[in-house]
């Protein structure tokens, strides 16, 4: 410690504390800890999971229980199988469903849980059969763009929009 002296040294060691001390903090308040409590492994199956990863939340009315640890191909199928971990202390009946929703329009995903009302009850590696696939921003754009230019009379050029060049009314007698 050539050219140190003691006081650098605590200086160096008190701002490391601190902000480790800010880190302990911001992992614990949030929400992106690991899960209090033992926890339910269940699998989902999907068309499509555009822009979920591994770590995804996984929510019910808007809390997170959970997130997603893996995502993989199902090779006979070739649907997107999703792992998810989920809270222990809750009882999903077996009818719930599950659905890629969006945060916003330029948000990221998370895959939102519907309870159902069976008496049955998802136990730890069980499945979760009804689901809804992510949709595609992309591909709803293209569907309006396209309705409304067919709507116009097509690529063609046949129609004519606003009635321009129909016959004129019938003048009243």
């Amino acid at each position: 410690m050539k050219g140190r002296s003691l006081a650098e040294v605590l200086a160096g060691a008190v701002v490391l504390l601190v902000a480790g001390a800010f880190l302990a903090y911001a992992v614990t308040n949030s929400g992106r800890g690991g899960l209090s409590g033992p926890g339910v492994t269940l699998t989902a199956k999907f068309d499509r999971i555009d822009g979920l990863a591994p770590g995804a939340d996984v929510r019910i009315a808007g809390v997170k229980v959970g997130s997603v640890l893996d995502q993989r191909i199902d090779p006979q199928s070739f649907l997107a199988v999703l792992t998810l971990r989920v809270d222990g202390n809750l009882r999903l009946p077996s009818d719930s469903s599950a659905e890629i929703a969006s945060e916003g329009l330029l948000g990221g995903r998370f895959v939102s849980i519907v309870p159902g009302g069976s008496e049955r009850i998802i136990g730890d590696r069980g499945e979760i059969t009804i689901t809804q696939s992510a949709v595609s921003l992309e591909n709803l754009l293209g569907r309006f763009i396209f309705s409304m230019t067919e709507g116009q009379g097509g690529a063609g050029g046949g129609g004519r929009p606003n009635g321009e060049g129909a016959a004129p009314p019938a003048a009243p007698r």
